[in-house]
C-alpha cells in the first residue's frame, strides 16, 4: 500500500512539474494569516469539481506559500485519506454526454468523520480556480468555448482551455468554513448533513464565480438597441419628435447615437492587456501600491451590484482601481468618464477596458438624458459593477470637494424603480505619495487656464515616466448599503411606486444624506504617508522651516496622537519613524536641507512650500478636532472646560460641512471631551481641576506642539472670520450672498499675500460660498425678499468668539478694511 502511495505521489509530482512549465497563476488569500486559521485545527482544502489539472495547481500553491499540506493524509485518525477533496464527481467521458455532476465519496467520508468524532473540528477551506477570467460576451465561438465562463468544462474542452489560458490562471484561497458548525444540528441524519454542507459549500463557489466573471454580458449592440425598446426612450423620442417637430425616425436615430456614444465595450483581450501594461507602469513610477480592506468588496461583490466611489485625485485613479480589482480576482466595473476623454485612440480603449462616456450636462437635452438614465438602469438592474466620481472633478487642493448629486440620483432613482438587485455602495480612498499632475494643478490655482485633454496631452504626459512617484495606497471603505440609508431617510420607500419619470419629494433629502456619507466614509478611509505627515508639521512652522531633530519629534508626537483616539479602523498610518518620514521626503525632492552647525534646518522653497499644502489637506481631517480645541489657547492661557466646549461645538457644523468629518453635530460634546482628555494625557494641554484647563507654559517643548497644532486648523477659522468681519461691516440687510462671496474671496486674497500663506484653498470662493450657505442653513442669517443677509445680535457674539483665536496682526488686517474695532 506505501508503495504504491509512493509511486502514485511521484507520478502526481511529475504531472505538477509538467503542468507548471506552462501555467502561470495569480493567486490571493493564500497565506495563514489571511485564511485566520487556527493552527491547532486540521485544514482540509475543497475544489468545486473534480480534476487532475486542479488538483495539481492545488498541491502547487499549497507548496509555494508553505500552508498545512494538501499532499498528505488528514492529520485525523480514522479520517478521510487526503487533505483535500473536491465537492462534485462529474460523470461522462470525453465522447458521453455529461451528466448532473454528484458529491465525492472524499466529501462524504469528511461528514461521516465529522458525525462520528463530535469532539473533533476541521477546518475546510474552499478553493477556487479560474482558467482566465472572461465575461461570457465573445463573438467568436472558440473564444467562447475556450473561456472559463459559468458551465462545467469537459475533459477535452478543458485541456484546450490550460493550453490557451493557462498562463492566466487565477487562484483564490477563501476563509474556512468549520466542519463541526455546519454538521452539529444534524448529527442524527448523515444525508441532511451530507446536503447541508454541500448547499453552503454550493452557494459559497457561485458567488466566488460571480465576484471573479462578473453578471452574464450581452453583445454591445444587442443592449444599445434594447435601450431604444424601453417604454421611458420611446416616450422621449416621441415627445422630441413633437417638440421640435421632426420625424420620429430622425429623432429615434439620434437617441441611437446618444446611446452608442454612451456604452462601454468591456473587452477581455483589452483587460488583460492593461494588466500587462499597467504592471509595467505601476513598477516603474511608483514603489510599490498597498491595498488595505480587500475582504469589504470580495464580500459585497458576491451578492450585491457594487458602486465604487473613489475620491478622485489623478487620472491615474480609474486605472488603478481597475487594476488592483482585477489583480484581487474581482472583474473590474464599468467606469463613468467624461466625454472629453472620449479621444481619437484612446477613447475606444478606454470604452474596452470599460468605459461608458458621459457628458458634463445634460439637463436642457431631455432625450440624452433618458438615454442615458436607462443604461445606467439597465447596468445595475443586472448586477454590473459601476465606478464613478461623486466630486466630480479632480480636487486641486488635495481636499475632498463637494459632492455633485447627479450620478448618485440616477443610482437612487434606479433603485426605488426595481430594487430587487441589491445595491452596495464601497467608498475607497486613493492616496497618492506624489501625485502626477501635482504641478499642473499649482498653475491652475494660480489662475492658470485648465488645460483641454489631447492625445499631446498625453504625450507630453509620458515624459513623466522617468520620474518616481512613491508608493499609492488604495483604501476600501465600509460598504454602505443603499437600502440602509433610504431607511432613515423615508422608511415607507418600498411601498410606494416608481417609473423612470417619478421623483419623491424626500429625494433630494435622500440623496444628500447619501452624498455626505459616501464624502466622508472616504475620508474615514485615507491613508497617512511620509509626505503627508512630514507637510502638515512643517505648514505648522511659522517660517516653513524647523530644527531636523525638532521636526522629528514633532512628526512622531503626532503620530502618536492619532493612534490615542484613532479616528476610524480603516485609517492607515505609515510605517517608521519621523527620522524615516523625513529621509524617504528629502529623497522625494520635496523639503529641502540646510546644513548648520547647530543642527541642520529642514523647510519648504519655491513651489514645493505650495505643493506640500496638498499633501497635508488630504489628513487635514484627522487632526481637526484637537487643532480646533488647540487654536482656542492662541490668546487665552486658560479657558473653563465648558467653555472650551460650547465653542469648539459651535465651529464643529461649518468644519464638519467642509472637511466630511465623520460625526453627527450631536456627537461633537462627546467627541470633544475626548480630545481635551487626549491632549492633557499627551501634555499638550494641562487640567487645572475638572472644570478648567491651561495650557502649557511659554518656551516649553509642549507649548510649541500646542501652538504647531493649532496652525492644522487656524487658517480655516480665519477665513470664517473673515466673512463675519464683512458682513457686519455692511450690516443687516446690506449685502447679497454673492456680493458676500466675492468681498470675503478678495479679502483673504491680500491677506495671503501680506501674510505669506501658502494655501491655495484659503481665497478658495467655493469654500466662503459653502460657509455662507451653511449660516444660512442654521439660521445664523437669514435672507429677506430683496435676496440681502439680515442676522440678530447672535451674530456679533460668534464673531467675538472666532476672534480668540486670531493674532494681532490678522486682526489688525480684518480691521483695516472692515473697519471693525478688536
Amino acid at each position: 500500500m506505501r508503495l504504491y502511495q509512493g509511486i502514485r505521489s511521484l507520478i502526481l509530482t511529475f504531472f505538477r512539474k509538467i503542468l507548471f512549465l506552462w501555467v502561470r497563476t495569480d493567486v490571493s488569500g493564500n497565506s495563514v494569516d489571511a485564511l485566520g486559521l487556527t493552527p491547532e485545527k486540521p485544514v482540509c482544502y475543497v475544489l468545486q469539481y473534480s480534476s487532475l489539472s486542479s488538483r495539481l495547481v492545488l498541491e502547487q500553491e499549497v507548496i509555494r506559500a508553505q500552508l498545512p499540506g494538501a499532499t498528505t493524509s488528514l492529520p485525523v485518525k480514522n479520517g478521510p485519506s487526503h487533505s483535500f477533496f473536491f465537492l462534485y464527481l462529474r460523470i461522462g467521458g470525453l465522447f458521453r454526454r455529461r451528466q448532473t455532476p454528484v458529491p465525492t465519496t472524499e466529501f462524504q467520508a469528511l461528514v461521516r468523520y465529522g458525525l462520528e468524532n463530535p469532539e473533533q473540528d476541521v477546518q475546510i477551506v474552499p478553493v477556487s480556480l479560474f482558467w482566465g477570467r472572461s465575461p461570457d460576451k465573445e463573438k467568436s465561438l472558440v473564444k467562447l468555448l475556450l473561456s472559463d465562463t459559468w458551465s462545467v468544462a469537459g475533459r477535452l474542452q478543458k485541456f484546450l482551455i490550460i493550453l490557451v489560458h493557462g498562463r492566466n490562471t487565477y487562484v483564490q484561497f477563501n476563509r474556512p468554513l468549520s466542519l463541526k458548525q455546519v454538521i452539529d444540528e444534524y448529527r442524527h441524519s448523515e444525508e441532511r448533513a451530507n446536503r447541508k454542507l454541500a448547499r453552503i459549500l454550493r452557494t459559497h463557489f457561485r458567488k466566488i464565480r460571480q465576484a471573479v466573471l462578473g453578471p452574464d454580458l450581452s453583445h454591445r449592440r444587442t443592449l444599445v438597441e434594447g435601450l431604444l425598446r424601453t417604454q421611458a426612450v420611446k416616450e422621449a423620442i416621441r415627445e422630441t419628435a413633437i417638440k421640435e417637430d421632426i420625424a420620429p425616425a430622425k429623432v429615434r436615430a439620434r437617441a441611437l447615437k446618444y446611446a452608442d456614444e454612451i456604452a462601454a465595450n468591456m473587452s477581455v483581450v483589452t483587460i488583460r492587456v492593461f494588466e500587462v501594461l499597467l504592471a509595467w507602469l505601476w513598477n516603474r513610477i511608483y514603489n510599490g501600491i498597498s491595498v488595505n480592506n480587500i475582504r469589504v468588496v470580495k464580500e459585497s461583490a458576491q451578492n450585491n451590484a457594487v458602486v465604487y466611489v473613489p475620491c478622485h485625485r489623478s487620472h491615474i485613479d480609474y486605472l488603478l482601481l481597475s487594476y488592483v480589482l482585477y489583480k484581487n480576482g474581482l472583474m473590474p466595473p464599468h467606469i463613468a468618464a467624461g466625454i472629453n476623454l472620449n479621444m481619437p485612440l484612446v477613447g475606444p480603449i478606454l470604452r474596452r477596458g470599460g468605459a461608458f462616456f458621459m457628458r458634463r450636462s445634460f439637463r436642457d437635452n431631455p432625450l440624452y438624458s433618458t438615454v442615458f438614465n436607462e443604461y445606467m438602469h439597465v447596468m445595475l438592474t443586472r448586477g454590473y459593477s459601476v465606478e464613478y466620481f461623486v466630486e466630480g472633478g479632480r480636487s486641486r487642493t488635495g481636499r475632498m470637494l463637494q459632492p455633485r448629486p447627479g450620478m448618485l440620483s440616477m443610482t437612487v432613482r434606479s433603485f426605488l424603480r426595481d430594487h430587487r438587485k441589491p445595491i452596495v455602495f464601497v467608498p475607497v480612498y486613493i492616496g497618492y505619495e506624489k501625485v502626477m499632475e501635482g504641478r499642473s494643478y499649482l498653475g491652475e490655482l494660480r489662475g492658470k487656464k485648465k488645460q483641454k485633454e489631447s492625445v499631446f496631452g498625453l504625450a507630453k504626459t509620458a515624459r513623466k515616466l522617468n520620474n518616481s512617484f512613491g508608493r499609492v495606497a488604495v483604501n476600501f471603505g465600509e460598504a454602505i448599503h443603499l437600502s440602509d440609508v433610504l431607511d432613515e431617510v423615508h422608511e415607507s420607500w418600498r411601498d410606494e411606486a416608481y417609473d423612470s419619470e417619478y421623483r419623491p419629494a424626500w429625494l433630494n433629502d435622500a440623496v444628500s444624506h447619501l452624498a455626505l456619507r459616501v464624502a466622508s466614509d472616504i475620508n474615514s478611509s485615507v491613508a497617512v504617508n511620509p509626505i503627508g505627515m512630514t507637510a502638515t508639521v512643517l505648514l505648522g512652522a511659522e517660517r516653513l522651516a524647523m530644527d531636523e531633530g525638532q521636526l522629528i519629534r514633532l512628526a512622531d508626537q503626532y503620530a502618536e496622537l492619532l493612534k490615542a483616539f484613532p479616528y476610524a479602523e480603516t485609517v492607515t498610518l505609515p510605517e517608521g519613524t519621523g527620522k524615516d518620514w523625513v529621509a524617504y521626503c528629502e529623497s522625494m525632492g520635496l523639503i529641502s536641507r540646510q546644513p548648520q552647525k547647530l543642527g541642520d534646518i529642514i523647510g519648504l522653497q519655491g513651489s514645493n512650500a505650495i505643493l506640500m499644502t496638498y499633501y497635508r489637506n488630504n489628513i487635514q481631517h484627522l487632526f481637526a478636532l484637537p487643532a480646533l480645541v488647540a487654536s482656542l489657547f492662541e490668546n487665552k492661557s486658560s479657558l473653563a472646560r465648558d467653555r472650551i466646549v460650547f465653542l469648539a461645538s459651535v465651529a464643529y457644523p461649518y468644519i464638519q460641512s467642509e472637511l466630511f468629518l465623520k460625526y453627527q453635530p450631536e456627537e461633537a460634546e462627546a467627541v470633544i471631551n475626548q480630545w481635551i482628555d487626549v491632549l492633557v494625557d499627551q501634555g499638550l494641554l494641562v487640567a487645572l481641576d475638572n472644570e478648567r484647563i491651561e495650557r502649557p507654559e511659554e518656551g516649553t517643548e509642549a507649548m510649541l506642539r500646542l501652538r504647531v497644532l493649532s496652525r492644522f486648523i487656524i487658517q480655516t477659522v480665519e477665513r470664517y472670520h473673515i466673512v463675519l468681519g464683512i458682513l457686519r461691516k455692511y450690516g443687516s440687510a446690506k449685502i447679497t450672498a454673492e456680493e458676500l462671496e466675492e468681498q470675503s474671496t478678495l479679502l483673504a486674497e491680500r491677506m495671503s499675500i501680506l501674510f505669506g500663506l501658502n494655501a491655495p484653498e484659503f481665497f478658495d470662493k467655493s469654500l466662503f460660498r459653502s460657509f455662507i450657505a451653511n449660516m444660512q442653513k442654521n439660521g445664523v442669517i437669514t435672507t429677506d425678499d430683496n435676496g440681502l443677509l439680515c442676522y440678530g445680535e447672535g451674530l456679533d457674539e460668534v464673531a467675538d468668539d472666532a476672534r480668540l483665536v486670531l493674532s494681532v496682526e490678522k486682526r489688525q488686517a480684518i480691521q483695516q478694511v472692515t473697519m471693525l474695532g478688536v
